[in-house]
């Protein structure tokens, strides 16, 4: 085992945890951009993001599993090398349908790599302070990608909008020929792969997706949205069917029996949905509405992501001291107020102090859940069980954007069509069509602004107390040394 925390075996771990992370928001200031040059749809912008994060959480399990397997140095470096490969397409897309099939792909990479990467980073550092110290800097890459995800997608979109995708390839040959050199190989462990129900899972959400992102465009009454609609439900039933058959389900389906982990689990998804939905059309309102170009938009929303860090500190402290109840409760109040204001906003709205003091608040309501909802998850847990249930937690989390962008894209576009509007770049849109886009933004926040109030409400549901909190940041560390 490495005995130094600082060497090229982490520079490549937590460089391949950057990139997937800066790859999650990078796109977002991009899509105006895109919608101009490209002549992107609003579903099409909306399946920009959630292409890759619908692939990248409903394969995340299954990728972790294949991990293990087959070797987690060779996951990683067959993911990194997909992920690569497909941000070159990207790069190259002459369209939607080329550009909406290169980010699945990428989302697949992603999913390969990422859960062997955090493995291997507890695999190749002695346990204790040099361990404690690997972690660290691979978890820190989290607040990096997604402050560096807002400002560097916003500056390469000034210049071109295929640069955000093409950055991505010369980072992931280094990290490919790091891992080749630098990182050793782990045991493999033969266990039952859960294909189906990974399949089903991510098909079941794909197609409910689909229908109801496609369906202002192709009209509600469509039997193409109705049969895909009804195909996601089916699906959905199935996929429950199937994972209480299967011998290693890639989810466990006894994990929501209890009352309390089945809130956490709905405020995990919920909570990601509202933050990934906020990130998404507040950075849409800054450019179309407010007129801000990509770079200042990745700038001024910067002040989202550092209140998410305060939120994130602040809850680390208090876990130890309040019942997480209450905790959940004020992050309801915070990201609900936030969304219910942001739902009178308008074309004269000004950065300073009202935007800026929306996004701080709501920045700060998304950090306290981030802490709080992966620790409740794991009261009681034996230490065995911390590594698979906090996986299946991740994969929640990543999975509320794309399913949360998916399904209020539509939702805004039939606003500011109903208005007499239209979607897309507000470049050349009278007044009357600017205030209907104005609209569906706005209809958006005040629907993120219910779901974080529901999150709150899940959050009266726990009974856990701050004992109980230590007790599980202290099964999380004892399951990082093992």
């Amino acid at each position: 085992m490495t005995t130094r925390a600082f060497g090229l075996p982490i520079l490549v771990l937590s460089g391949l945890n950057l990139m997937v992370v800066l790859d999650g928001s990078i796109v977002i200031l991009a899509l105006p951009r895109l919608q101009e040059q490209m002549g992107l749809s609003s579903s099409g912008s909306a399946w920009t993001v959630t292409a890759y994060g619908l692939t990248f959480a409903g394969l995340m399990l299954l990728g972790g599993r294949i991990g293990d397997m087959y070797g987690r140095k060779n996951m990683l470096i067959l993911g990194v090398s997909l992920f690569t490969l497909a941000s070159m397409v990207c790069g190259l897309a002459q369209g939607e349908a080329m550009l909406i099939s290169a980010r699945a792909v990428q989302g697949a990479g992603a999913a390969l790599a990422a859960p062997s990467a955090m493995a291997l980073v507890v695999s190749t550092y002695a346990p204790g302070r040099v361990r404690n110290q690997a972690i660290a800097i691979f978890g820190s890459m989290v607040a990096v990608g997604s402050v560096g995800g807002l400002v560097i997608g916003g500056a390469l979109t000034q210049l071109d909008w295929r640069l955000i995708f093409w950055i991505n390839v010369p980072i992931g040959a280094l990290i490919v020929l790091g891992a080749v050199y630098k990182l050793h190989g782990s045991a493999h462990h033969r266990l039952p792969l859960d294909v189906r129900g990974t399949v089903l899972g991510t098909l079941a959400c794909a197609c409910l997706v689909f229908g109801a992102t496609e369906g202002p465009e192709m009209g509600w009454g469509s039997w193409f949205i109705i049969g895909s609609l009804v195909a996601g439900l089916v699906l959905l039933v199935v996929f429950v069917l199937a994972e209480r058959l299967a011998e290693n389900p890639v989810l466990p389906l006894t994990l929501f029996h209890d009352p309390q982990r089945a809130a956490i689990f709905a405020a995990l998804l919920l909570g990601s949905g509202v933050l990934g939905a906020m990130t998404y059309f507040v950075a849409q309102f800054l450019q179309n509405i407010i007129g801000f170009s990509p770079l200042v938009a990745g700038v001024a929303s910067i002040p989202f992501t550092l209140g998410a860090g305060v939120g994130s500190g602040v809850a680390s402290q208090a876990v130890t001291k309040v019942k997480p109840r209450w905790l959940y409760a004020a992050s309801g109040v915070l990201l609900g107020a936030a969304g219910l204001y942001g739902a009178t906003l308008d074309s004269s709205a000004h950065y300073f102090p009202t935007l800026l003091a929306l996004l701080v608040v709501a920045g700060v309501g998304v950090g306290i859940v981030i802490v709080v909802a992966p620790l409740c998850l794991l009261v009681g847990v034996p230490v065995s069980d911390v590594g698979p249930l906090s996986a299946i937690g991740q994969m929640l989390f990543n999975l509320g954007t794309p399913l949360a962008v998916g399904i209020l894209s539509p939702v805004a576009a039939s606003r500011t069509l109903a208005m007499g509007g239209r979607t897309g770049r507000a470049a050349n849109m009278t007044p009357h069509e600017i205030t209907a886009l104005s609209s569906g933004y706005t209809l958006v926040l005040f629907l993120c602004g219910i779901g974080a109030i529901a999150v709150g409400l899940f959050g009266l549901i726990l009974r856990y107390t701050p004992e109980q909190l230590a007790e599980a940041q202290d099964a999380e560390k004892e399951s990082q040394q093992s």
